[in-house]
């Protein structure tokens, strides 16, 4: 597993050097304080993890990242950064992890873990389609991004332009339609019960039969209860083998 290291601040980047080597198996291949040359390394390497700095010389990060996203092999990236302000954005382009400077050993041990994991996961993993290899997901709250494993999400709701995601204990909101965060979660596991919702499956203990021969979802561990709506019964039902 190899990572880079874009950083242009020398103590930052021989902390963050340290740290990583000290708590992951990452092999750290190279560091850069330039944005351009950040690119012009990865037109002949495919690292798997950039560690990246925003504010940085001659391309910032967030550039670079819009670049990156558009490569046939797309490393994780995890933003290493003082500035709070850019994390809805960094979403938006499907970043790992949002770390705020001066680092927290803790923070960096537990997205050290969680990135080894996925990387883990992605290297034995079979199948083709990139929604069937997902195994986390990034949410955000406050301004941060938390990688969440996909089967803690329990259910998630629209709210106008935004989507309202439940896990059995955290309320997050994402800065998309739902129609568009469903479609980054696994079809197998997740069902769009209703124009405002979308439901895990695994995580349904009761099916009750509601008016107009529709149905309410009572879940696992929340007390909310999640419609279907009659256009979604008879799907519900073949799904549900009702």
């Amino acid at each position: 597993m190899k990572a880079i290291i874009v950083e242009d601040e020398f103590l930052a980047q021989q902390e963050l050097s340290w740290l990583i080597r000290q708590h992951s198996q990452l092999q750290i291949e190279a560091t850069f304080d330039d944005g351009l040359d950040v690119l012009k390394y990865l037109q002949t390497h495919q690292p798997d993890v950039i560690f990246l700095d925003i504010n940085i010389p001659s391309l910032d990060g967030m550039l670079l990242a819009q670049n990156i996203s558009k490569f046939a092999h797309r490393p994780h990236i995890v933003f290493i950064t003082a500035y709070k302000e850019h994390a809805v954005e960094a979403f938006e382009l499907e970043a790992f992890d949002y770390i705020l400077k001066p680092y927290h050993e803790m923070r960096i041990i537990t997205m050290l873990r969680k990135l080894e994991n996925t990387l883990q996961q992605a290297a034995t993993g079979g199948a083709d389609s990139p929604r069937s290899q997902t195994h986390t997901i990034n949410l955000t709250r406050d301004e941060r991004i938390i990688v969440t494993d996909i089967d803690d999400i329990y259910y998630a709701e629209a709210h106008e332009k935004m989507t309202f995601v439940y896990t059995r204990r955290e309320e997050y909101v994402m800065s998309m339609n739902i129609t568009e965060f469903c479609s980054r979660l696994p079809d197998e596991a997740f069902f769009r019960c209703h124009r405002s919702y979308c439901v895990n499956l695994s995580k349904i203990r009761e099916i009750e039969p509601w008016f107009n021969n529709t149905y309410i979802l009572k879940l696992r561990d929340l007390e909310f209860q999640v419609p279907v709506s009659r256009s979604k019964v008879r799907e519900f039902r073949q799904l549900m083998r009702l």
